[in-house]
């Protein structure tokens, strides 16, 4: 069972389109939630009835509807799911998304979708052997596109050949097996993401470069792994995960605070924030003019939260992050004695490749006579790691 696992079905013109019906059938039994996307000439071949009275979710087809929370519908529904599959993908989609056009509100979700995306072809066995064809589906193979199929045999215009649409119960199973394990569920998960701003006057302000990207991935995995979760986080540009209940603060003091508040209710908390060390010991209340020389700003320590949550009476399975410069090993330890955490997370900054601003990332992970390497990856894969990571740590925990 995957329970509350967002499926968005996408549904194109082909015959095929009568075992979409049956796969949204196996899809719900696993305990998935499906919302279903329809082109218009796919329902010259089912009815939208149909797939309404399956998925108990309205069917959605109009790119432009008005009845769409603020005109966004393609953009709400990309956000809303964990996986979405085109079943069947005709010769037609696949093209549409090969070389990103968006004329309709299928090729237009593949196009906003941050989430997995998977494909089942289905055409005659001419058209999927078709050069441009093929050069379409390795276009979307390195776009991350994962393919279910397609199977050899016969064809509704009487043909035999490679282009059938897999079986719904094969493509059931390799959506599940894909599917994140439900590792942290139930549990109650305190994540702090992005950075601070200490304000210096009116229009100037103390800040980093962290972008958030990490403590947001992070929030996704937790969500995928099954937790309830909580999101305190500094300004960024980044969406507001789905699924999670959301806090945004500015300063360090306001980080704090919020999460003193609700630590104590939270099975894990991890501190993936960077969090100003510092803050100005005098806000001005007037935009400070230049002056000739030198000025000096005068800064006061602010609170430490990771090492006041760790000290909580009631206090819940702890992880910290480090970025470092140099010497990372040493000063990730200390950082993981010194404050009492269970684990601590560390990366490099100021290189080439991963720490702020970037995409991808790769982690140093110590405990207590423990260490793990995670490589190098986009950090939603690295979340996802880190969770499994975490989970592990906290079940040996409980079990010792």
């Amino acid at each position: 069972m995957v329970i509350n696992t967002h499926i968005l079905l996408a549904i194109s013109g082909g015959i095929a389109a009568y075992k979409s019906a049956e796969l949204v059938r196996l899809l719900r039994k696993n305990g998935a939630e499906v919302r279903v996307v329809m082109t218009e000439a796919a329902k010259e071949f089912i009815s939208p009835l149909t797939f309404q009275a399956l998925s108990g979710n309205p069917v959605y087809s109009d790119l432009f509807s008005a009845e769409a929370e603020n005109a966004m519908g393609h953009i709400n529904l990309a956000r809303w799911a964990d996986a979405l599959v085109i079943a069947p993908a005709t010769a037609n989609i696949i093209a549409k998304c090969a070389i990103g056009l968006a004329d309709d509100l299928v090729s237009t979700l593949y196009l906003a979708a941050e989430c997995p995306v998977y494909m089942a072809p289905a055409m005659n066995q001419a058209m999927w052997r078709k050069p441009v064809t093929q050069h379409n589906i390795k276009i979307l193979s390195d776009h991350g596109v994962i393919l279910i199929g397609p199977e050899p045999g016969e064809q509704a215009c009487g043909e035999t050949g490679l282009g059938r649409m897999t079986e719904p119960a094969v493509i059931c199973e390799r959506l599940f097996a894909n599917t994140p394990k439900q590792s942290l569920k139930g549990l109650n998960v305190l994540i702090t993401a992005g950075p601070t701003r200490e304000p210096l006057d009116p229009v100037r302000y103390i800040t980093n470069r962290s972008s958030g990207k990490m403590g947001y991935a992070l929030a996704k995995a937790a969500v995928s792994a099954g937790a309830n979760v909580t999101l305190v986080s500094g300004p960024t540009a980044l969406a507001q995960p789905a699924n999670v209940s959301f806090q945004g603060v500015e300063t360090a003091a306001e980080m704090y605070d919020a999460v003193i508040s609700k630590a104590s209710a939270q099975d894990i908390f991890i501190g993936a924030a960077a969090v100003a060390d510092y803050t100005p010991a005098i806000t001005e209340t007037e935009k400070i003019k230049k002056q000739n020389g030198q000025t000096q700003l005068i800064l006061n320590k602010t609170q430490d939260i990771l090492a006041a949550v760790a000290q909580l009476k009631s206090r819940p399975f702890v992880i910290g992050f480090a970025a470092e410069t140099h010497d990372l090993q040493h000063y990730a330890l200390d950082k993981l004695t010194r404050k009492n955490l269970d684990m601590i997370a560390a990366n490099w900054v100021g290189r080439e490749q991963g720490g702020f601003d970037s995409d991808e990332n790769e982690l140093q992970v110590f405990w207590q006579n423990g260490h793990k390497t995670l490589t190098m990856i986009d950090k939603q894969q690295l979340a996802e790691q880190l969770i499994s990571l975490i989970a592990e740590r906290l079940n040996e925990k409980n079990t010792t």
